[in-house]
């Protein structure tokens, strides 16, 4: 969910919504086994069990810390399910048919995958899934290299949306992220993705000794800068400039980066020459494992579960959804960037990756089908068929700042997903939608609950009125709850990813089912 101010932001916490029901756990989340794609595109959302989601989708969140990790990881999963890549630069006409499943990407942090009804005419609509996969983080500034400071190195990063704030103080952060690597032999350049598995950076409070406060007024250029090593050298007489050339030569990209790390980076991504090292985008990510927690392991505890908790869902949920002779829809998840800082760069969801996804879709298809002439007509009709859900984590009702807690509109963890509204419409939900999804609920065999604000606070936003308006479909705004939302470590709990998964496969499987309920 897109912050508004960092002050604002500092100042909110978990204002929400309830419809509660009880929900009994049946197993220990800890105890779940992983899930496997085998044979689930068969079975009802009904029959799927919560728990068995929650130690993939921790390994997942370990696994993947930065937005291309997580896109590689889908496309990953793609390929072994089936689904072909396709290519921006080339034409589609002529690939894409009744049955076919495919994804494609921009700029490496941005994917759109779908699967095509075996029954599908022209015309028919779209049951789409939305979400982000971006984080708050710090990224590696273009000169990372700071000068020496009482024999501490230190490192030179940006605050990407509201990061650096006060809870990444003390954290043992990693660095991942993709490099951009010229190959000496053939000229080609390509894109490596690196991750350093153990923590090596730390920003470090201070004393309260000293009577200077942690918590909201630090300057982030100055007294948030990470350390990552020692260098007494100057202590030793020893000059601290180095008379040696700079890695990869003068001019090079790698001789603005500190050396130690460009060596690091280059090893772990097994580049020798560190010339070929064109440029990185790297970024600091809390490197602590995702982990069950609570006496009965109820909850998971992980950085960046907003929002790789509602992407990673509706992304299992494609892949388990089920493929029948009669389905004449298409079915689709779309996973952003940039949602965190407005959505506006072409790999955002302001873009046109979704929308000219589907027309390029749908226009070989109708071209395959060569009775249908394809035109605004075409489109038109394609997203007057369709239902986009907007999927972000929303604020679970909060135990310790209960006057942010809105009664009746505060949602609990481990009961399902809440459907999220608000009366200035930051939310796409409204009445129609909300009927439509409760009735996809019953068919999924899961519990919708109710988000909204109280009057006194302000919202976030989401993807979801920026890309209802561009296609002109029906959609609604749907959120799992989580705790300590823009903290560099969140809480939601361990029935969440499960609960959301079934609630998105009932999504893609009955979305057809419904819609005819509602013609005339």
């Amino acid at each position: 969910m897109t912050r508004h101010t960092p002050a604002f932001i500092r100042a909110r916490d978990s204002n929400l919504s309830i419809r509660s029901m009880a929900m009994e756990q049946a197993m220990m989340a800890s105890r779940a086994s992983p899930v496997a794609n085998d044979g689930l595109n068969k079975v009802d959302a009904k029959e799927l069990k919560p728990e068995a989601f929650t130690k993939p989708y921790c390994e997942f969140m370990t696994e993947n810390p930065t937005v291309f990790h997580a896109v590689g990881y889908f496309k990953e999963k793609l390929a072994k399910a089936g689904y072909k890549e396709l290519s921006h630069r080339d034409s589609w006409i002529g690939k894409l048919e009744p049955g076919g499943k495919y994804y494609v990407t921009r700029n490496g942090s941005s994917i759109i995958a779908f699967a095509v009804g075996k029954a599908y005419k022209p015309g028919n609509g779209a049951a789409m899934i939305a979400g982000h996969i971006d984080a708050l983080t710090a990224r590696l500034k273009p000169t990372s290299t700071k000068p020496g400071n009482n024999g501490y190195v230190q490192l030179g990063v940006a605050q990407y949306a509201g990061a650096l704030n006060e809870t990444w103080w003390d954290r043992d952060l990693s660095i991942g992220g993709r490099v951009i690597v010229r190959d000496p032999d053939t000229g080609k350049t390509t894109v490596k993705l690196a991750k350093l598995d153990w923590p090596i950076a730390r920003i470090p409070t201070l004393a309260p000794h000293f009577g200077i406060g942690m918590m909201g007024h630090n300057n982030r250029e100055t007294e948030t800068v990470p350390i990552i090593g020692l260098d007494n050298s100057d202590v030793r007489g020893a000059s601290t400039t180095s008379s040696e050339p700079p890695l990869g030569g003068v001019g090079s990209f790698a001789a603005t980066q500190p050396p130690k790390l460009v060596k690091l980076i280059a090893s772990q991504i097994g580049v020798q020459d560190y010339s070929t090292i064109l440029n990185w985008e790297l970024e600091l990510y809390d490197s602590q494992p995702a982990q069950v927690g609570g006496m009965d392991k109820e909850f998971i505890f992980a950085g960046r579960i907003d929002d790789k908790l509602c992407s990673w869902a509706a992304f299992m949920a494609l892949l388990h959804a089920k493929q029948e002779e009669e389905e004449g829809i298409i079915k689709l998840v779309a996973l952003f960037d940039d949602e965190e800082i407005g959505s506006l760069l072409r790999q955002g969801a302001r873009g046109n990756f979704l929308p000219l996804t589907v027309e390029r879709a749908v226009e070989s298809l109708a071209a395959r089908d060569g009775k249908t002439p394809f035109g605004p007509g075409l489109m038109g009709q394609t997203f007057a068929n369709s239902f986009l859900v907007s999927s972000d984590v929303t604020h679970a009702a909060h135990p310790n700042f209960t006057q942010t807690n809105l009664a009746e509109h505060s949602p609990r963890l481990n009961v399902g997903v809440a459907l999220c509204v608000d009366a200035s419409a930051h939310m796409t939900t409204d009445s129609v939608s909300m009927a439509i999804l409760d009735r996809i609920a019953t068919l999924a065999g899961t519990v919708n609950q109710r988000h909204m604000i109280r009057n006194d606070s302000r919202s976030g936003g989401t993807v979801g009125p920026m890309l209802s308006s561009a296609m002109g479909c029906k959609a609604a705004d749907v959120g799992i709850p989580q705790l300590s939302m823009h903290s560099i470590r969140a809480t939601t709990g361990s029935l969440d990813p499960g609960l959301g998964l079934k609630f998105y496969k009932g999504f893609l499987d009955n979305w057809e089912k419904v819609d005819k309920e509602w013609r005339p």
